[in-house]
């Protein structure tokens, strides 16, 4: 049995001698990172087989993670170990922060057991720090003439090293800048807990911060810490929008107050906000770094992806990340025989403007099982509890190519072509792949109700 235990500031050494001569640039590996979060994410290290391990709360809930192990060489002998782990706490395998090469190894040790999704919300932007301190070539110009204006409309600005005595200035900005990004609560109150325990454990941490002060007053501060040899991250960055361009000039001034051995600068995530994945593209990132998460696939899951492949054809991708994001026992209607999984759809909920709707999605029977009406009493049993449980319209696209289907799925009450749109947190395209063929049929409670022009559907995830 793997012996984890909570992250805490006195295994700083014992975790760094192997994360930093690794290589990696992931952000969530850093010691710093993996501490102030830790009470929410409580996070767990461990050594097996020479290989550090973080065990974690996925969001912080009742779900366990496991980062890619850190070491020298292929990782994938220790996975028996961690499944075992895993079993012990009555889940499966969960592995996060994979870069391509660990993907490409865990598929290589274990081929078709597990599902593998990238989220380009949680892609680390990585940055050759030579180009951040400098802005150098055309490209840069507009950060250049920012950082031009601010320093002609303030000309008493300075740069000062972030140390204990100004901690309080910073978290009263922090506060300010909160005040304005109240749509995110939660995560920002998070935040704002990390900063207090890395505030409070600064110089232990090995963290290394900036200011700029206009006159008296902070106009930003920015602090971060090394993950690897050669990679710093930038964990935090706050500056008050009062003074245009005060993100510019402290990013460009503790870019040039680092030591020269960090050639790469990690500045973390977009979080899928616009606005942030906006400003960190203007930098001109020289990489997006892949953090891939994998889940070993139960049976069933298994089945699906092979009569989805079967049926539509469809690549690992796309049905990866349905497995792992959108799969749901409770939502998936199948029929088996000996075994073996011959047909199946799944009911996906969202919200659009016929009210709560419910999604009629993958239909598929296998080749060798269809005329025997099986894609039929499967319709006819969703139908059913999504009657019961009150639905105010339930809603599917036909196979574009299949005219047929339409008349197939009027007998069960749909009717209409209606253009219609998906939006879901983790942007999977649940349509078709080509928009103009994205055409609701609809089945509604009320069939005297006028129907819209077009619908916008909007996932409503079930509760973990």
């Amino acid at each position: 049995m793997i012996e984890f235990r909570p992250v805490r500031l006195a295994d700083r050494a014992a975790i760094e001698r192997l994360t930093m001569p690794s290589g990696i640039r992931n952000c969530d590996l850093a010691f710093a990172n993996m501490f102030c979060w830790q009470p929410l994410y409580r996070s767990a290290w461990a050594v097996v087989g020479g290989f550090l391990v973080i065990r974690f709360h996925i969001d912080g809930g009742t779900r366990i993670g496991y980062m890619q192990p850190v070491g020298d060489g292929d990782f994938t002998p220790i996975l028996p170990a961690l499944e075992d782990d895993a079993r012990r706490l009555g889940q499966r395998l969960r592995l996060f922060g994979l870069t391509d090469e660990g993907r490409d190894a865990l598929r290589r040790a274990c081929p078709g057991a597990f599902a593998f999704a990238s989220d380009r919300a949680y892609e680390d932007y990585i940055y050759r720090a030579d180009n951040l301190r400098t802005l150098t070539g055309k490209h840069y110009q507009p950060k250049r003439n920012h950082i031009n204006r601010f320093r002609a409309e303030y000309p008493d600005y300075r740069y000062e090293e972030l140390t204990p005595g100004r901690f309080d200035e910073c978290m009263a900005l922090e506060r300010e800048w909160r005040r304005a990004h109240e749509g995110h609560t939660s995560e920002l109150c998070a935040e704002q807990r990390a900063m207090q325990r890395a505030f409070a454990h600064f110089d232990e941490l090995g963290l290394r911060g900036g200011c700029i002060y206009v006159g008296d007053r902070l106009a930003a501060f920015t602090y971060g810490s090394a993950v690897s040899d050669d990679t710093f991250v930038t964990h935090v960055e706050k500056a008050d929008t009062a003074f245009e361009g005060a993100f510019t000039i402290i990013n460009k001034c503790f870019a040039e107050h680092l030591p020269e051995r960090f050639a790469f600068i990690n500045r973390e995530e977009d979080l899928g906000l616009d606005g942030l994945r906006h400003a960190k593209l203007s930098y001109h990132p020289a990489e997006l770094l892949h953090k891939f998460a994998a889940i070993r696939l139960r049976p069933d899951e298994a089945a699906c992806k092979e009569l989805w492949q079967l049926v539509f054809g469809d690549d690992d991708e796309l049905i990866d990340a349905f497995l792992i994001r959108h799969y749901d026992r409770s939502r998936i209607f199948s029929a088996e025989q000996d075994g073996r999984l011959t047909a199946m759809l799944h009911v996906l909920p969202f919200d659009s403007e016929l009210g709560r709707t419910s999604y009629i999605y993958a239909v598929a029977t296998h080749p060798d099982f269809r005329g025997r009406g099986l894609a039929s009493q499967l319709m006819a049993e969703a139908l059913r509890q999504c009657d019961e449980r009150g639905d105010d319209a339930v809603i599917l696209i036909p196979t574009p190519g299949r005219e047929w289907l339409r008349g197939f799925y009027g007998r069960f009450g749909f009717s209409g072509a209606l253009p219609a749109t998906f939006r879901s947190p983790d942007s999977f395209d649940f349509g078709t792949g080509d928009p103009a063929a994205d055409l609701a049929m609809v089945r509604r409670r009320d069939p005297a109700a006028a129907l819209p022009e077009k619908l916008a559907c909007t996932y409503r995830p079930a509760a973990r």
